[in-house]
């Protein structure tokens, strides 16, 4: 029996289906978070074979005690992973010293993490990226703001979702900013793009090939959301657009993602940009080696009427995807909204008028609100028109 180390399979409060899959297909799966175990949910329980509770998970030596206990126990660990951003660099260092050969090492982590890295990526598979810099002194800046004009978008080279962002637009704002941002941080700072964004969204067998595929639109860019304090919407399509799928292939083969999920974002120009191309053309953004945030795997299903967490399990035991993908496909929508707000209607009313559509509401965890807003509700139609309406149904404000 092989054994697979789960890190923090409690969060978010649906990735204890990952370790169900995995265990419904003959692994030993063995659990490491902070939570005690009285905590998890009786699902997750459930689906691990053994859990460890490190309630330091910031301490690296706590981590690596647990898997050395359980490595002592159960014989070598074959697999490790969490699904999760914050945890890649980590779960990289614990393959490296418990000798896991099975996923990303330390040398992958940079071109996983570093955004100024991942543009290389997709330029050596033909890709044309926005412009930038790494920010060292000002005058270097201002050079490279004289290149590209106003406005310019600032952001840490290794960060997580739309943290310390910062959409910058003549040169006293850049002052301001470079006088007072992070002296620890290394900060890339890109030409702006005006353009919709989009993700490319999957799962890979060990050479490479992508399994299954799927794409999201969002209403808002990310750092406009949490600047701004927005609800938010976005959307999950039935099929991926073709020029899309085409690119993705190109980028997934540069990045050499292997049993992986991955989540690159991409911008859709909606206007034509003197370097980048005509309106409609899609440009990269970032690449993301883990699945989209929050409960997005669930939207996913919803719209592909399939289940990605045993197609993530099937990757790894079979190296191939044994999901059924005939069924009929959706637009599948989440709803945020905010606490701060008022909403002209109830959630009651929400699930009442759309009980044939919804498919899964509640509170997005404290930690991820800033990004996504307090409370969701997801919902699957037929049509994009649907969509609309719905989203306009749960997301209408009451006039302050």
């Amino acid at each position: 029996m092989k054994n697979f180390v789960f890190i923090s399979p409690h969060f978010p409060s649906s990735y204890w289906r990952f370790c169900l899959a995995l265990k419904n297909r003959g692994f030993r799966v063995l659990g490491i978070g902070d939570a005690p175990y009285n905590e998890l949910s009786e699902e997750c329980r459930f689906a691990l074979d053994e859990y460890y509770c490190c309630t330091d998970m910031g301490d690296y030596e706590n981590e690596k005690r647990a898997v050395k206990y359980f490595e002592d126990k159960y014989g070598k660990i074959d697999y490790l992973e969490s699904n999760n951003e914050y945890w890649l660099e980590k779960d990289a260092h614990l393959r490296s010293d418990f000798n896991i050969t099975s996923g990303p090492t330390l040398k992958d982590i940079e071109k996983y993490k570093l955004k100024s890295v991942q543009k290389q990526y997709y330029e050596k598979a033909g890709l044309k990226c926005a412009r930038y810099i790494l920010v060292d002194t000002l005058d270097n800046v201002k050079k490279f703001v004289k290149e590209v004009n106003y406005p310019v978008f600032v952001k840490p080279d290794n960060g997580v979702g739309a943290q310390d962002s910062h959409k910058i637009k003549d040169d006293l704002e850049l002052e301001v900013w470079f006088k007072n941002k992070d002296s620890k941080k290394t900060y890339i700072m890109e030409e702006y793009v005006n353009g919709q964004i989009i993700s490319f969204d999957g799962i890979t067998n060990s050479k490479a090939e992508i399994i299954f595929a799927t794409s999201n639109v969002f209403e808002n860019d990310n750092s406009e959301i949490v600047e701004k304090e927005l609800d938010d919407m976005y959307y999950c399509v039935p099929k991926v657009d073709d020029a899309l799928l085409e690119m993705g292939k190109k980028a997934i083969a540069s990045f050499e993602v292997r049993n992986r999920f991955f989540h690159l974002e991409w911008f859709v120009l909606k206007e034509d940009h003197p370097y980048l191309g005509k309106k409609g053309t899609i440009v990269p953004l970032e690449a993301n080696m883990r699945p989209a945030g929050a409960y997005t795997p669930d939207l996913i299903n919803y719209a592909n009427s399939t289940n990605c967490y045993e197609i993530f399990a099937d990757s790894i035991a079979y190296d191939e995807n044994r999901e059924d993908m005939t069924y009929t496909k959706f637009f599948a929508c989440a709803c945020s909204r905010r606490n701060k707000y008022k909403y002209v209607r109830s959630l009651d009313e929400v699930l009442s008028k759309y009980h044939n559509n919804v498919t899964f509401y509640g509170s997005y965890p404290a930690v991820l609100r800033d990004d996504m807003g307090d409370t969701f509700v997801m919902a699957k139609f037929l049509t994009l028109e649907e969509i609309r309406e719905f989203d306009k149904f749960v997301r209408e404000k009451i006039a302050q």
